[in-house]
Formats: structure tokens, sequence, C-alpha cells
């Protein structure tokens, strides 16, 4: 599985076809359903027609924040830094609603003009002016300690961003992020700040469409993971091997377990974000009836850790050694982190589908897609592509379904 060759998982993806701007209303993007035999073309707003009875849809209510700052040297020399992972004080919550100084792992561009100079930015926030300052620490992994300080006490880091950070739109739209944006690239349901990437299978659904939703007893719950920039991060090597997966945070209440443990057969997740979260989980409880975690060790997921852990253990064994250990610890969450790939060859363990956008050539989360769909990934994405579907962040979506399950036949545009 390791020495698959990414050329395998290239298309040629049109610069025209990626989508720049959202759609005026979201749930009017367009939508291909997929069912292992046979694949429609509908709107979004009528998924509700295609999702099996009884469905569980998962959702991931991460939130975006601005997290894109953009300093100036007093040489005109632009340095943009993006915040990725808190790191003093650790914690997410903790670090926004800090005080006067916190520090970031961030991304730093153009960093060959940034030596070692304090950077300053004039924030304006409501009758608040304030003066945002930026040093840089020393090397953090692939990227870079910052610590900000900021001069009025009465400002928490989150009203930092909120003021002075800027929508951090993914690098293949090619624009600057507008006050549309700070909207529209965010869910509806969006609860939990952390991410600097939308979960943009989730920006399709607007309120009402929830609300019919559940009146047609499709139930929902919700995890949260925060997207970092490493789900862009180009896959360079030509074996997947060779390419370093990214690590994500993730969180879930002991309700939600109880909720996926009941409706474990009928799981559709929102994102390919809540497909990682969800078979990490499970993975997380294969580690702990393996023992394979220290006592006070934490509880994080390697690259490749799950395609050597025990293959057998069931999903409602797995979700209930979860459950024993937050009981057994007093602890309302479970706070968690995932490096996770997910490549042709996985046998996924929570779903019965997902909905996702189209994703870039080669990427991991085509891989993904792949290892769900196996070679069809290349009939859906020609679909799409011959039938001007939009693609990527703000592009339309797919559902992807394991067996054949339209509740409503309509007409069948092309079969597999």
């Amino acid at each position: 599985m390791t020495e698959i060759d990414l050329s395998e998982y290239n298309y040629d993806l049109p610069v025209e076809r990626i989508a720049q701007h959202p759609v005026k209303e979201r749930d009017n993007s367009r939508l291909l359903i997929y069912d292992t035999l046979t694949i429609a073309d509908d709107t979004f707003k009528n998924i509700g027609d295609y999702l099996p009875d009884g469905s569980l849809l998962v959702f991931n209510n991460t939130r975006v924040v601005q997290a894109r700052l953009l300093f100036r040297k007093e040489s005109g020399a632009a340095i943009e830094i993006l915040c990725l992972e808190p790191l003093l004080p650790s914690g997410y919550d903790q670090s926004f609603s800090s005080y006067g100084t916190v520090e970031w792992k961030c991304m730093v561009g153009n960093l060959k003009k940034w030596k070692k100079e304090i950077l300053s930015l004039s924030v304006g926030s409501g009758r608040h002016r304030f003066l945002l300052m930026a040093e840089k620490v020393c090397a953090e992994g692939d990227a870079f300690r910052i610590r900000f300080r900021w001069q009025d006490e009465n400002i928490s880091f989150s009203e930092v961003l909120e003021a002075a950070g800027h929508v951090p739109l993914p690098p293949y739209i090619n624009r600057k992020d507008s006050e549309d944006d700070r909207l529209r690239y965010q869910t509806v349901y969006s609860a939990i700040n952390g991410s600097v990437a939308a979960p943009t299978a989730g920006l399709h659904f607007t309120r009402q469409l929830l609300d019919r939703l559940l009146n047609n007893g499709i139930m929902s719950a919700s995890i949260t993971l925060h997207v970092g920039a490493g789900t862009f991060r180009p896959v360079k090597s030509r074996n997947i091997e060779g390419h370093k997966m990214h690590c994500e945070h993730y969180f879930i209440t002991p309700e939600t377990i109880e909720i996926l443990l009941e409706q474990r057969e009928r799981l559709i997740a929102v994102g390919t974000t809540t497909v990682r979260t969800l078979e990490s989980l499970y993975w997380t409880g294969v580690k702990l009836l393996d023992r394979s975690i220290p006592d006070e060790g934490a509880l994080h997921l390697d690259q490749w850790e799950a395609y050597d852990l025990n293959q057998d253990i069931s999903v409602k064994d797995a979700l209930e050694a979860v459950l024993d250990k937050l009981l057994e610890n007093n602890q309302y969450v479970l706070a968690a982190s995932t490096s996770m790939i997910i490549i042709p060859g996985y046998r996924f363990r929570m779903i019965s589908g997902m909905i996702t956008n189209f994703h870039q050539p080669g990427s991991t989360l085509l891989l993904l897609v792949s290892a769900w769909t196996g070679i069809s990934w290349k009939k859906i994405y020609k679909y799409a592509l011959d039938n001007n579907f939009r693609f990527l962040s703000y592009g339309d979506s797919s559902l992807l379904l394991s067996e054949t399950m339209l509740k409503k036949q309509k007409k069948i545009q092309r079969n597999l």
C-alpha cells in the first residue's frame, strides 16, 4: 500500500473549473450522487431525497479563524503569518481567551525578508486601536514559533484575530479575501474556533435545509476537528510512503460517542475531516483495548499506525473502550490528535457514506476518496468534469454511498 504511485491519482483540472467564489445560495450548488452502481446529478438542496432512512449525518463544527496576519516592514516588504496551532498556552480555548501575549506555530510568507526584527501592525477594533507585534522565536518543525504581543489588555487573542486577521482562503483561490468570505467560508453550524481552513463539504448546508432534513427523520451529531493548513500540502514524493502527513486535533463528547454507537450502521460523514476523525476515533479505541497507550500517554494516532493495529476489533467494542476511558478519568470530552492517512486498500470501519467536494489531483484527499470508491473515482471525476461541475473549496459537492440506497428513483443520467 505504501508504494502507491501518485501519478495514478492525477487528472487534468483546468484552472477555469476551480471555483473562485461560492454560488449565490449555499444549497443551490450541484450534487453528484454515487452509490457503487449508478451516478446521478441534482441540486444540493435535494440531498434528502438520496439519504437512506434513519441516516445520521456527522458534522465537523469547527470554526475558521481569521488566521492570516499581514505585516509590512519599514522597508516596505510584506510578511504574511498564518497561525496554525497554539503553543503557549497550548489549548485552543486558553489561547483564544488569553490577554497580552500568546505563542503560536505559524507558517511565514516571504521569510527571507524577515530577519530578527519585531514586526508591528496598527489595528483598529471598534473604539479601540492597538499595536500588534510579532516576534520570530525559533523554528518549530516545518514552521516557526511566533510570539504575538498587543498593548490593549482588554482584548483577547480571539478578538485580535477578528480585528487584524484575514480569511485564510486556500492558495488556489487567486484573489484577496473579502467581507463576504467571512460569512461564506464558514459553515452555518460552526461553533468552536480553531481551523485555518474550512471543512468545505459543509458549506452547502443552510439552516432551512438542516431543519428540513431533521423533520424528515435524518439525525445529526457533531465532532470537532480543527483543520490545519497541511490539508493543502501537496504530495511531492513519487510514492505515498515519502509523504509526511500533517497532525490535526479533534474533540468528541461522550454524548456524541453514545449516539455514534446507537447509529453505527447509518453514519454519513460530512467532509473528509469528519471521515478522518471518525476512523481515528475507532483506532483510538483499538489502541486502548490493546493497551498500546501508556496510562498518561497522549491519545494520538500516527500516520501509518492504523495499518499495523489489531484489525478484528468491532466498532462497538472500540467505541465503548473510549467511553470507559473518559468515564474512568472523569473527562467531559475526548481530546486527541491524528496524523492518520487513508489510502486505497484501507478498510473503513465507521461510515456508510460521505459528503465531499471535488479534490485536487494527486492529493491525500483524493486518495481518501479513492479508498472509499475504488477505481470508480476516475469515472466520478470524469463525469463531474464532463458535466461542468465546479471544483475544490467553493465548488460543488458529491454524496458517495457504499451501496445502492437511493430513496427515490430519479432519472439516472449515466451508468457506471
